[in-house]
């Protein structure tokens, strides 16, 4: 697509010449809502990382069994996502996004009021069968906006949302967790689910997904000459395939480690509770500078941001391993700056790995696309955090960051097998 169309304007009295329409605007607000949508969607997910002692102490059960809250909700987008993705593929992506913020609503009260941890798991479920239809949803939704050229931007602008949870979000409601309770928190997420929900109807303009132009194609095809039948097998399939399997590799890695993050900085660092939410704060805005440099330098370069982000990732988190040692040769400051490095490098790797998603799927499988690459996310996060939980029970907590370092030590090497692989292609 290109920034102007040209398209023949039909008159009764036959075609005419070609009519030059520029193109829309870019979507500043409609993206911007969007994010803010992803933002209380990857808060919502994320809350039990922060409030994690809490949960724990009023549940009456172990700190892994609340990280595994997370696994919980990652592993029912995984189950769930593709199929619910197909049973709504007709629905109006507009509706569908407004719909999930409020089943996401309904979610984070049941989890405040649950009397039991049974019952919080429950309510996890539900909040994660919404999460696999939300990403499904908005991981194509600003392709759809905006033109292929300006999909690195458009793309950079809702995934900012997911890193200002972590900037702001986590530590936020980590923050409230301690001063009003873990339960008022969720509530209040609740009542600001409901407002995005209302700011999504309101500002983010509707789209036409593939599906949709099946389904209406589908009566115009009675009356006009038979279109050509696409192939059954899309030839962007295997680059989607390999781009999932990376970004299932680095989250099932990330999320060892940063779901127990909260007692690495308490029992490995020695951070005082208190001063958590900071930490979490500063891990958010590294991560926002992270992204400032997909958007500047390696929006038209992902894939060497993706050697750069996953390198600088696996170098930092050696670094935070080495504090965890009997005898530590790590200073404080020195793992303070590695934290906030770490923080930096994976705060380009969700944009860029999106990116490239979307610049390697063809528009005729855009929407299913997304939905594997949520599959394939959301399973490196319940993996990753199910993995944490049993190292933490069984080896202790100072094997994590260096399982970690190892799972991205495999994806640094697929991706640049993969870069290799396609330069011989290009060649």
């Amino acid at each position: 697509m290109s920034l102007t169309a040209s398209i023949p304007i039909q008159r009764a009295d036959g075609p005419t010449a070609p009519s030059a329409v520029p193109a829309p605007p870019f979507p500043w607000v409609g993206l911007i809502v969007l994010g803010a949508a992803v933002f209380l969607s990857i808060t919502s997910e994320m809350m039990p990382v922060g409030l994690l002692p809490e949960m724990s102490a009023s549940l009456d059960v172990d700190r892994s069994q609340i990280g595994l809250l997370v696994s919980w909700f990652a592993f029912t987008v995984v189950v769930t996502s593709t199929s619910l993705a197909h049973l709504t593929r007709r629905v109006s992506r507009h509706g569908l996004v407004v719909a999930v913020l409020l089943v996401f609503a309904l979610s984070n009260v049941l989890t405040a009021i649950a009397p039991t941890y049974e019952f919080v798991v429950a309510s996890r479920v539900l909040g994660g069968m919404a999460h696999g239809i939300f990403w499904s949803v908005v991981g194509a939704y600003a392709g759809h906006l905006v033109p292929k050229e300006q999909i690195g931007r458009a793309v950079s602008i809702t995934v900012a949302g997911g890193t200002l949870a972590f900037i702001f979000g986590v530590p936020v409601a980590t923050l409230a967790g301690h001063l009003l309770g873990w339960r008022l928190t969720f509530i209040l997420l609740a009542v600001l689910m409901v407002a995005g929900a209302a700011l999504v109807w309101r500002f983010v303009p509707t789209v036409t997904h593939h599906a949709g132009q099946q389904a209406r194609g589908k009566t115009a095809a009675a009356t006009s000459v038979p279109a050509a039948t696409p192939p059954r097998r899309d030839p962007t399939t295997a680059a989607v395939a390999l781009i999932c399997a990376i970004t299932a590799i680095t989250m099932v890695g990330h999320y060892t480690f940063y779901t127990y993050v909260t007692p690495f900085l308490t029992d490995g660092l020695g951070v005082g509770s208190s001063d958590v939410p900071m930490m979490l704060f500063l891990f958010g805005i590294a991560g926002a500078v992270g992204l400032l440099l997909v958007g500047t330098v390696f929006g038209p370069r992902p894939q060497l941001g993706l050697v750069v982000g996953v390198a600088v990732s696996a170098l930092s988190v050696t670094v935070l391993a080495l504090t965890l040692l009997p005898v530590s040769v790590v200073s404080m400051p020195v793992a303070v700056v590695a934290f906030m490095l770490w923080g930096l490098a994976f705060g380009t790797l969700p944009p860029l790995l999106q990116t490239r998603l979307l610049h390697s799927a063809s528009a005729r499988i855009r929407d299913t696309a997304s939905a594997f690459y949520t599959t394939a996310f959301n399973a490196g996060i319940g993996a990753g955090a199910l993995l944490g939980a049993l190292l933490l029970d069984t080896v202790g907590l100072n094997v994590v960051p260096w399982v970690y370092v190892g799972l991205l030590s495999l994806a640094l090497a697929l991706v640049v097998v993969t870069d290799r692989m396609s330069s011989r292609r290009v060649a």
